[in-house]
């Protein structure tokens, strides 16, 4: 059976009908069309690719000659040192000239040099240890064998920093508490009892302990996002708390708001 679909037939087929004609847009036309045409004659360049017509051809007579490319050196001057006139040494002799004559000393050379080593202080050897059986010498000063920094002015002395970091601290310290004395005077703060202060710095270091003891708790690989934040999250509480720690311990006075 014959699969062919045809169209029905209707009588409206028979009546001639005006062809459709399909418009088109106009093509689009770029407005910086002539400018561009005109800056791409203005950069080109006749005979780019493959030169000149004619190539003008050099005469028999003026051929290359050997060595006429390479660079040549300038011309060669005459050296001065740039001082003419002007001469460092003294000028030579005339041969009218005579030396001094007749000019002696009186003295001993060999008694002044005999009296001079008889008198002399005789040097001290520099003291040096040997650390191989071939005799390699090496100074013992340098050795860390001899007692040399024991002997200095300021052994065992405080340093000069660490004196006016201390004084700097006592400073603080002092205008913190002149500070906390006024507010104290004025009645807006009060003064944190002592052992209230030792029960805070004590819980303060139990939770760390504890916050501590849960982080030793952990896996040494953090692959997953969870172990990772929980890992960044008891740092991030343990900081904190050191933060507190530290402030507790270094200031022994502390004042609260008096609500």
């Amino acid at each position: 059976m014959s699969k062919t679909i045809y169209p029905l037939e209707s009588t409206y087929n028979l009546i001639s009908r005006e062809e459709e004609k399909i418009y088109k847009p106009p093509r689009y036309i770029s407005r910086f069309r002539e400018q561009v045409k005109h800056e791409k004659q203005l950069n080109k360049a006749s005979r780019k690719t493959m030169g000149p017509l004619k190539v003008h051809v050099p005469s028999p007579d003026k051929y290359l000659l050997k060595h006429s490319k390479e660079p040549r050196l300038p011309e060669k001057k005459p050296f001065s040192y740039g001082y003419e006139g002007h001469s460092k040494k003294p000028p030579v002799p005339a041969r009218t000239d005579h030396p001094p004559m007749g000019v002696h000393t009186k003295k001993n050379f060999v008694k002044s040099n005999a009296i001079e080593n008889i008198m002399a202080v005789p040097r001290k050897p520099q003291p040096a240890y040997i650390d191989t059986r071939n005799g390699d010498k090496h100074l013992l000063e340098n050795s860390g064998l001899v007692s040399k920094y024991i002997k200095k002015k300021d052994y065992g002395q405080t340093p000069e920093y660490l004196q006016q970091r201390r004084e700097e601290t006592r400073r603080e310290q002092e205008e913190y508490n002149n500070c906390v004395k006024e507010r104290m005077k004025q009645g807006a703060m009060k003064q944190l009892p002592e052992e209230e202060r030792q029960q805070i710095l004590q819980g303060l270091k139990k939770n760390w302990d504890e916050l501590y003891h849960q982080f030793q708790k952990l896996p040494l690989v953090t692959d997953t996002a969870s172990k990772k934040n929980r890992k960044e999250h008891l740092e991030m509480k343990m900081k904190q708390l050191e933060k507190e720690i530290e402030m507790m311990e270094r200031y022994k006075i502390i004042c609260i708001a008096n609500n």
